[in-house]
């Protein structure tokens, strides 16, 4: 068994996908740093990977029994131990993950740099393991969770006020209410207006999202305050981001 010591992570609960483990680079000094003291390092298939980076669904069983309490977490100067936690590393990706004593990846976290290039060093000329995941449909993405082309190139915090647009435009699709959703795309296509009167609610509505799901600009970013406004939950996410993208990161 390998084993990294000492290791930081940076824990993203909950994340199905891997564009929203945030690398290193991302790191904020808000987030909440902790330190693996000791944890196992497996070199895995490329499909296994993927599986566990892009999805919350159950590990294979023998990884499970191969890494069960063998890493442990440093707190307060005492040594605690994790039920199922690894870093696992396809030969090119490198990601930790901790099931909080479930049997899905419920934390993920990318390393640091330095501790990257260990685990590929650790892994370097030994064959992966070969993992039966459960057959599954290929994953489907949509609006509440874009496939990974739509993030591709965007900063962490564009990432996450995309994510809360495509919110505000779900809603706006299952309130199916004619006028808003005509308001919205005016408010976005201005020049657009008379044709913009002529569109049934689907129409407008299929139209704002070809034109929203791509790219991320000013103009999105300006267009995301304004549909949200007055929505509380909202509203402190947005504060959230801009508060966090003025803060300085890990280093």
């Amino acid at each position: 068994m390998l084993y990294l010591h000492d290791v930081w992570v940076n824990w993203f609960e909950g994340e199905e996908n891997g564009y929203n483990v945030c690398p290193f680079h991302e790191w904020r000094t808000s987030d909440g740093i902790e330190i693996l003291d000791q944890v196992p390092v497996l070199l895995i298939d490329p499909k296994t990977y993927q599986y566990i980076e892009n999805d919350l669904q159950d590990l294979p069983k023998k990884m499970l029994d191969t890494i069960y309490k063998r890493a442990y977490i440093r707190k307060n100067q005492e040594r605690k131990v994790l039920e199922y936690a690894a870093i696992i590393s396809d030969g090119k990706s490198i990601m930790a993950f901790d099931t909080m004593g479930f049997q899905i990846p419920v934390r993920k976290s990318r390393l640091i740099p330095r501790q990257e290039r260990l685990v590929l060093e650790l892994i370097e000329s030994r064959e992966p393991t070969v993992y039966q995941v459960p057959y599954q449909e290929e994953k489907e993405y949509h609006i509440l969770s874009l496939p990974p082309e739509r993030m591709k190139g965007l900063t962490r915090k564009e990432r996450q006020l995309k994510q809360l647009l495509m919110v505000a435009l779900d809603q706006l699709e299952v309130s199916k209410c004619l006028e808003e959703i005509r308001y919205w795309l005016t408010e976005w296509k201005p020049d657009q207006y008379h044709a913009i009167k002529r569109m049934s609610f689907q129409e407008a509505w299929n139209t704002l999202y070809k034109e929203l799901i791509e790219g991320w600009s000013e103009k999105h970013e300006y267009f995301c305050k304004q549909i949200i406004k007055g929505q509380t939950y909202y509203e402190t996410i947005w504060d959230q981001e801009h508060d966090n993208s003025t803060t300085k990161s890990v280093r």
